[in-house]
């Protein structure tokens, strides 16, 4: 395989930075909550054979079975170490590798972040350092006993490339579950380090964009994927001049024309924790202004705080103030989300097209008719211009997007 930069002649590319390894080659669990399908080959396949995905970011790649695995497929010939950093496979998919880590603030909560590793020999290092820190370092996100700032200190004395992780969800997050402002967590010369800011399921870049401290940071909308269909379900255009590590951390940092284009996503309402929920009382307050931090029904505090109502706490404008290097945030509902559009509809879809991005974004819906009829045809489209109803989700419930009446 030839991964040399020449070869590439597409600018493009289409990047999800955040997927889980469910178990290893061997069937020993790594994300416990991940499906069993989730191995690091499986994922390279999904991505080449159905989703279209041209770089992952695999995040349990510190873990020692995954790593196991990983010189296993390259001793075999099935993928390889790239110039530039990552994992080729097949002459088209791009892995990099990365670690998400749980870590804990003094007197406040935990957060989750993600560790960008160029090569394999580093995610090495780093799972020899996360042991000195980690109970499990086989589990995927492993507990460390550091807050934040230590674990930053860590990575980047190896070289590796630390942000936040899903920023705002309701557990375990930076600002969800720890701060109200990242000075509140990191030093400067870590906050002047800080490629990105992901940015999770319930947010995009309007809600972001209404707390001032981010506007210097790069987005990502990312799938934290934990099974295969849900790889792509959020997802990044980076333009590049080839797929690895070293031209991705360039788009992050905006160097040298490298960029990301665009951010695609769930609108934020699909997103599981969107708005604030009480299990006592059983409701999601989806229609009531935002912040709710509290239940009016009950009063109870121990409410699953949704991420419009915690952003709403602690912004700084009502309205979102996006700096000039912002692209568009473009709202996708995944086939799997798509009313009426079941397995067999999407398996037909893909072996049609190619992969699902060609047909959520580019199939016309006369060619979508052929394969899966006029009104699973109507519906994707409806999907894809934003014409279907939302009802937001909350306290681990997904949105929903309806059939329009009429």
């Amino acid at each position: 395989m030839d991964f040399s930069r020449g070869l590439f002649q597409v600018t493009e590319f289409y990047a999800d930075l955040h997927v889980h390894i469910g178990c290893d080659s061997k069937g020993r669990p790594v994300k416990v909550s991940g499906s069993k399908k989730l191995t690091f080959e499986n994922i390279a396949k999904e991505c080449f054979y159905r989703k279209g995905v041209d770089i992952v970011g695999i995040v349990d790649a510190a873990a020692p079975g995954v790593i196991s695995d990983i010189e296993n497929l390259i001793d075999s010939g099935e993928m390889t170490e790239i110039p530039g950093g990552g994992i080729g496979y097949r002459d088209r998919v791009v892995i990099l590798l990365a670690s998400e880590v749980e870590t804990s603030e003094e007197n406040r909560g935990r957060s989750h972040h993600l560790i960008l590793l160029r090569t394999l020999d580093m995610a090495k290092a780093f799972s020899r350092s996360l042991r000195r820190c980690v109970s499990n370092v086989f589990f995927s996100t492993p507990v460390c006993t550091m807050p934040a700032k230590d674990l930053y200190k860590m990575a980047m004395d190896i070289g590796a490339v630390p942000f936040p992780a899903h920023a705002f969800s309701p557990h375990k997050s930076i600002y969800g579950n720890c701060v109200r402002r990242l000075d509140d967590a990191f030093p400067r010369d870590i906050l002047d380090s800080i490629v990105a800011v992901e940015l999770g399921l319930s947010a995009d870049t309007d809600l972001a964009d209404t707390i001032s401290e981010l506007s210097e940071y790069t987005f990502l909308s990312n799938s934290d994927a934990h099974s295969l269909p849900k790889i792509g379900r959020e997802y990044n255009v980076m333009l590049m001049e080839s797929p690895s590590f070293d031209e991705t951390l360039k788009a992050l940092r905006r160097k040298d024309g490298r960029r990301v284009l665009a951010n695609y996503g769930l609108d934020p309402k699909l997103g599981k924790y969107h708005r604030t929920y009480c299990s006592r009382c059983d409701r999601t307050f989806r229609d009531l202004e935002p912040p709710i931090l509290s239940c009016p029904g009950c009063g109870g505090t121990s409410v699953v705080r949704g991420v419009l109502d915690r952003i709403v706490d602690i912004q700084d404008y009502p309205v979102p103030k996006h700096p000039v290097h912002r692209p568009p945030y473009r709202y996708q509902i995944p086939l799997e989300f798509v009313p009426g559009i079941g397995p067999r509809s999407i398996d037909r879809l893909i072996s049609k097209f190619g992969s699902e991005m060609a047909v959520l974004h580019t199939a016309r819906e006369e060619e979508l008719a052929a394969a899966v009829g006029d009104k699973a045809a109507h519906l994707i489209i409806e999907a894809r211009e934003g014409r279907l109803q939302l009802v937001a989700g909350g306290g681990g419930h997904y949105g929903k997007a309806l059939i329009n009446d009429g």
